[in-house]
């Protein structure tokens, strides 16, 4: 991230021909365990990472926003928020910062004309959330150039808005309430329902690795929201708001006359949620087994039941969990189709893990990973 910074600055300079006010950092998350269940009202267990995006913005005395990405080929994107804010169709970055400007205005935020600059390390498309870093950065730039104070709960609620309501992907609120509300050194629990987070330390004796499988993904294809769709039928089936309302039990009994794929769509959120909670008590006595047990659990249930992996991430779990045994676990983090592993293991089985992927996934696959050592960070914060 040092790195990144002088170069926002220059460019920013080049581009605008002045010094930004503010340089702010967001990060991207990696989600330990509980797939799906944020927008089923349900838990999760994400930690924020160590790969960033930075916005360095500075006012106008107009009320336009002039924004420069500087990782697309230095693109620009330039609107009046006094105007109607128009869907972008041939630059997805700008609908974030477009979706948000606009949300923020409908709520009475008092915005601010501004020059944005945008730069990052978070890979895209790779399911660590380079889409809620963005919105996080954006926003608390966007308030602090604007003079207003906003907590990082109603940071989260505008950007999972601004993806709902403008981009289109009908995501929960965990991405962007990692990326606003993150620990250094700790994983967050996160009970999407009343918003309440509770730290956890990670487990001594383990450290934590992403592995990008390099098959891009897309939130905003049919398959995601589909399948929220089809929890939304499934909680209907119950009468219920969400499948948060519905006990295990009771799917047992109603199942046989549900349409089979919604029932398997339950089964899984509802499992998923008690993964979570298990997962949390496993933290907390440092029992590595049971982690390792729950994060294959999870992995086959997104596997069979919600059927968001693909053959190469099941490869990669696959590999990993060769390596590391009982000694830790490991399964795909994110929306799906494509995206991230995330993995727990002992300190000492990290380096042949990654031997071990570097020698066996490109044959199975025809795929190179990247690989990512991780730690919990910090949520969003002003660099300058």
């Amino acid at each position: 991230m040092s790195d990144m910074l002088p170069g926002l600055q220059r460019a920013f300079h080049s581009h605008f021909g002045a010094t930004p006010y503010h340089v702010i950092r967001a990060p991207g998350r990696v989600n330990l365990i509980g797939e799906h269940t944020d927008y089923n009202d349900g838990f999760v267990l994400p930690c924020a990472v160590q790969y960033h995006t930075l916005v360095a913005v500075a006012p106008r005395s107009d009320d336009q926003v002039h924004a420069l990405a500087l990782d697309l080929q230095s693109e620009t994107d330039a609107f009046h928020l006094g105007e109607k804010i128009a869907f972008h169709h041939d630059q997805m970055w700008s609908n974030y910062l477009r979706g948000v400007c606009l949300e923020m205005r409908s709520r009475g935020c008092p915005l601010r004309g501004c020059n944005i600059a945008i730069t990052g390390n978070v890979p895209q498309g790779a399911g660590l959330s380079s889409s809620a870093s963005l919105e996080i950065a954006v926003i608390r730039a966007l308030a602090l150039i604007s003079g207003i104070t906003m907590s990082g709960r109603e940071m989260a609620i505008i950007g999972q808005a601004a993806e709902n309501n403008f981009v289109g992907c009908a995501c929960g609120i965990m991405d962007q309430l990692i990326s606003a509300e993150g620990k250094t050194g700790a994983a967050l629990l996160v009970d999407c329902r009343s918003l309440e987070m509770t730290a956890l330390a990670l487990p001594e004796a383990l450290s934590l690795l992403v592995v990008n499988s390099n098959v891009q993904r897309g939130l905003v294809d049919s398959e995601y929201n589909a399948r929220r769709a089809q929890c939304e039928a499934a909680a209907a089936h119950f009468g219920v708001h969400s499948l948060r309302d519905v006990e295990l039990v009771e799917l047992d009994r109603a199942e046989s006359d549900m349409d089979p794929i919604i029932a398997r769509r339950a089964r899984h959120v509802l499992e998923e949620n008690q993964r979570v909670l298990d997962t949390v008590q496993a933290f907390r006595t440092g029992d590595i087994h049971r982690i390792g047990r729950l994060m294959a659990d999870s992995h086959r249930s997104m596997r069979d039941l919600f059927e968001i992996t693909t053959p190469e991430i099941d490869s990669l779990v696959e590999i990993i969990a060769g390596v590391g045994g009982n000694r830790g676990g490991a399964r795909m983090t994110g929306g799906g189709f494509g995206g991230c592993v995330v993995a727990l293991l002992e300190h000492e089985l990290i380096d042949p893990a990654c031997a071990a992927i570097a020698s066996s996934y490109p044959s199975r696959t025809g795929l190179q990973a990247s690989i990512y050592p991780a730690s919990p960070s910090a949520g969003v914060s002003l660099l300058m």
